[in-house]
């Protein structure tokens, strides 16, 4: 039994998550397993109503579940990074998700704006540190609104931190890399930095990299590029990636860009994982209250964040139904994968995919 905190949360949250429920029981009845899910309020409104974002009392009670699946954050009446450090940042923090697993991989039939780049070209996957750098919150500001205010907010890395997202994206690269699906010679694992200009802190991950690169993975390829290179071959050449692996600050910008090379934020789903606790697995696309109660949103990366989430829960042949589901959706079903361009509702897609997953041979 898998026990799953639901956190519908804002704006067009609730409705993409009602459509990744209706994949997921529709997945469970399929595959035999059993699941039992608790809803909370977390979220904008609950904020205006009581004043609070994420008690710790409730940081406790989720830590006696096996996965939390997200809505959205993000309310158009909350002054913006109260509900983003509140909830999400609380979230990640406390409860120790110090990956961030963020898939880029295009589906059949979705537009791209690389020229002449398809699926095969766009497969590989980013992980993210989760849990350092900027986001610690180490700073401040001093002689704030004069001429001579300054801000500063530190990148902060210890070598505990660097050395377990290593070993995770190192253990991922070798389950999940190109050659062990078939697409490739080697599984190859690449550090994204700015070895010549953030010379403390990407010292260290370089140096981390290869030390445990040569002493415990042999059998991967190890490949470092620096950021900005890296931004301009997601561009270019995608198909040179396997996973790459990279800290906070740079993992939150590359993503999008990610993202936005699958087809858009309505396909990119994510992953906060505590390998040794409990993950949360959300779309990546935000709350995007303007669209909120037209059934126009695209639920596609909210139900790809539960095929992710069964995968953590070790239900991998569940996990592999829905996403070739989703795959034959955007293949043979939808026009766009834009909001209010798709030619059917948001509950009819969650519709389409509950129904393949159900009609799977």
């Amino acid at each position: 039994m898998h026990k799953i905190a639901v956190i519908p949360g804002d704006g067009t949250g609730p409705e993409v998550i009602a459509e990744a429920m209706k994949v997921l029981n529709a997945t469970s009845v399929k595959f035999g397993f059993k699941y039992e899910s608790v809803k909370f309020d977390f979220g904008g409104e609950r904020y205006m109503r009581t004043g609070e974002t994420l008690p710790d009392s409730s940081i406790q009670e989720l830590r006696g579940f096996d996965a939390i699946l997200l809505g959205a954050i993000g309310h158009p009446d909350v002054a913006p990074g109260i509900l983003e450090k509140g909830i999400l940042l609380k979230a990640r923090f406390e409860l120790d998700q110090y990956i961030n697993l963020r898939p880029v991989r295009l589906y059949p039939g979705v537009e791209t704006p690389l020229k002449n780049k398809g699926p095969n070209e766009i497969d590989y996957c980013v992980i993210r540190e989760n849990t350092g750098d900027q986001y610690t919150g180490v700073g401040g500001v001093t002689m704030k609104g004069t001429p001579h205010e300054v801000a500063i907010q530190t990148a902060v890395y210890n070598r505990h931190q660097v050395d377990r997202c290593l070993k995770y994206a190192f253990e991922y690269t070798r389950k999940y890399g190109k050659k062990t699906r078939g697409k490739g010679e080697y599984n190859t694992l690449a550090l994204v930095g700015k070895t010549n200009v953030l010379t403390y802190l990407y010292d260290l991950w370089n140096r981390a990299f290869h030390e445990m690169g040569q002493k415990e993975y042999p059998d991967i390829r190890r490949e470092y590029y620096h950021v900005d290179a890296t931004c301009m071959w997601m561009v270019k050449n995608p198909e040179w990636f396997d996973v790459l692996v990279t800290g906070n600050m740079f993992g939150d910008i590359i993503t999008d860009l990610g993202a936005i090379t699958q087809g858009g934020m309505g396909l990119a789903a994510g992953g906060n994982i505590n390998p040794e606790g409990v993950s949360m697995f959300e779309p990546i696309g935000g709350s995007a209250p303007k669209y909120t109660g037209k059934g126009v949103i695209n639920p596609l990366a909210a139900i790809c964040a539960v095929a992710m989430m069964l995968e953590t829960l070790g239900e991998q042949t569940a996990a592999v139904a829905i996403e070739e589901s989703v795959k034959f959706v955007t293949a043979n079903k939808l026009k766009s994968m834009d909001a209010g361009r798709m030619g059917y509702s948001t509950t009819e897609v969650g519709d389409l995919v509950a129904q393949c997953v159900t009609d799977r041979k």
